[in-house]
């Protein structure tokens, strides 16, 4: 079975048991193709915490889980060095990071110090502890939650961590079919026990360099980077798309078009992975709140405004 076959089958396998949700989840397995990480903005119990550990028992990914509260420190995330009396010598205890999937259960209720030290270990998959820089198992991938803003208890993530997430998205309620079928046991209760891995790292890395290999025009490029500009245009947002959203965008589109099956990008690609990568980027204004701009709103204005090119197929 080649491996884009297998990315299908582990879909199908997620699809089974996270029911109603196969836009997002395919969504989340491209961002991990692309090497990125993923940033949900949901409420508790939708099924976030289930989601992670399937991906991870479907592709043979060591996984973690860190709920975040106000008395979270950052050495639980990075680790920390303990004396031993019996060798009268300093010990490493590796931290929570020390995975190939870290599930970041509402980072924004913690302290900006703790939301911090995920910083070097997102952007590098290192950490630095007592001067002495360590590496995190590669791959390595952070999916990430936050509560709504505004709520209880929690604390603003700072620009440079949200541009660090590759896409954002909600989960959101299911359906009303789908949530009777929950009431009824026939996702978690039944499927989740008969998780049998599809794949490996190996496999994974595999699937990671033939998304990596999808061709894009170069009328593609230019139209990529004029919706990222657009962003930075507007009278409505503070800030727009970063360089990093540029790179990010261009990522999820081949991963996007690699696991629909085509080794090159179409202008539909692009279209339909702006919202996910720039919404988390978009910083409104006060002009935007007194006029009751969304970001929505926004992201539709910039892909109105930028026009499509008509080619992207490949030479």
């Amino acid at each position: 079975m080649e491996v884009r076959e297998i990315a299908w089958d582990l879909l199908k396998t997620v699809n089974q048991i996270i029911l109603g949700k196969a836009k997002q989840t395919r969504e989340i397995l491209a961002a991990m193709l692309a090497g990125g990480h993923v940033m949900l903005e949901d409420i508790p119990g939708v099924g976030k915490t289930t989601l992670a550990v399937t991906f991870s028992e479907l592709l043979g990914f060591q996984w973690n889980r860190v709920q975040f509260t106000p008395d979270v420190l950052p050495s639980d995330l990075t680790g920390f060095s303990i004396y031993r009396r019996d060798t009268q010598q300093f010990e490493y205890q590796e931290g929570a990071v020390f995975c190939n999937l870290l599930l970041a259960d509402e980072l924004n209720r913690t302290s900006p110090k703790t939301q911090s030290a995920l910083l070097e270990v997102m952007e590098e998959q290192q950490v630095t502890v007592d001067r002495e820089t360590r590496k995190v198992p590669s791959p390595f991938f952070v999916i990430a939650t936050q509560n709504p803003s505004g709520a209880a208890g929690t604390q603003p993530l700072p620009p440079a961590q949200i541009d660090r997430f590759m896409v954002s998205m909600s989960l959101g309620y299911p359906d009303l079919e789908n949530e009777i079928a929950m009431a009824k046991g026939e996702t978690v209760g039944k499927n989740k026990g008969k998780i049998q891995q599809k794949a490996d790292i190996p496999a994974f890395r595999e699937m990671q360099q033939q998304a990596e290999q999808v061709y894009i025009d170069d009328d593609l490029y230019e139209y990529i980077v004029k919706l990222i500009s657009a962003t930075r245009e507007s009278p409505y947002l503070e800030y727009g798309a970063s360089p990093r959203g540029t790179i990010a965008l261009v990522r999820m589109a081949k991963a996007a078009a690699w696991l629909r099956g085509r080794d090159f990008v179409v202008p539909e690609d692009v279209k339909e992975q702006f919202p996910y990568v720039v919404r988390h980027r978009m910083i409104l204004n006060g002009k935007a709140r007194i006029d009751g701009i969304s970001k929505e709103q926004m992201i539709t204005s910039v892909l109105q405004s930028i026009r499509m090119p008509e080619i992207g197929r490949k030479r």
